[in-house]
């Protein structure tokens, strides 16, 4: 399933770039090892966290599952960016010096199965001394967001309400209904439900081991403290 279709990515790009411009200090104080080589980015959606990679000097190869988000990450980082389709785990990574994500990219995975083959892959696909750096929703999560009221939000040219429930320990949901312009004089209305697969993260630094990556969970990147519930996952692959 391909989540962020047209209008979700357009009121994504336009009003939630927030997580990725605070975690973009923390995440390339820890790419400072590596900078010379190459990064490849997870579910970089519309560039977020791109654009400030890029205007570190860093080779980034910037990848998403879904087209209408590349679609926009290259109206706003132009033809020279080098971004890519790809859906994990299935789609090979290229080999990289370093991989990053944030935004809970691998949460939105069907499983804890295919979350464990996208990190092993990711592991894998690191050179030796390369850098792991991404954020994913620990199993705390559901319990601290149990429960909680819908929102709403508008501006100008979009809006969109958003219903949550968790319907298991491991799982949290949001539906999204979304407005936007038709071009016509009216408001086009749209609906995505995405599912977000929560695990227990304290098992993650030994799944990474098993591929060669020494790996600790956090709760920040650098100043950067995420969400509650939310965790970073760090480390670098053995030499």
């Amino acid at each position: 399933m391909h989540y962020y279709q047209r209008d979700l990515a357009l009121i994504h790009d336009r009003g939630y770039g927030l997580h990725g411009d605070r975690c973009a200090p923390g995440i390339g104080d820890l790419l400072a090892p590596v900078r010379d080589g190459v990064v490849v980015e997870l579910g970089c959606g519309s560039g977020a966290l791109t654009r400030h990679l890029l205007a570190a000097g860093l080779r980034v190869i910037a990848t998403d599952a879904s087209p209408d988000m590349l679609a926009l990450a290259r109206e706003a980082l132009g033809p020279e960016a080098d971004l890519r389709e790809l859906s994990l785990p299935g789609d090979p990574l290229p080999p990289a010096d370093a991989v990053v994500s944030v935004g809970h990219v691998l949460s939105y995975l069907p499983d804890a199965a295919a979350i464990e083959a996208a990190l092993a892959a990711a592991a894998d696909a690191l050179r030796p001394g390369g850098v792991l750096a991404i954020d994913i929703l620990d199993l705390d999560y559901g319990q601290i967001r149990a429960g909680e009221r819908p929102f709403a939000r508008a501006e100008a040219d979009w809006a969109i309400i958003t219903e949550f429930s968790t319907p298991a320990p491991d799982r949290f949901v949001r539906e999204a209904t979304t407005f936007v312009p038709d071009g016509a004089g009216a408001w086009r209305r749209g609906h995505e439900r995405h599912e977000n697969v929560l695990v227990d993260t304290s098992a993650l630094p030994g799944l990474l081991a098993a591929h060669g990556v020494r790996a600790e969970v956090g709760t920040a990147f650098g100043a950067a403290d995420l969400p509650p519930g939310l965790r970073s996952v760090a480390g670098r692959k053995d030499s």
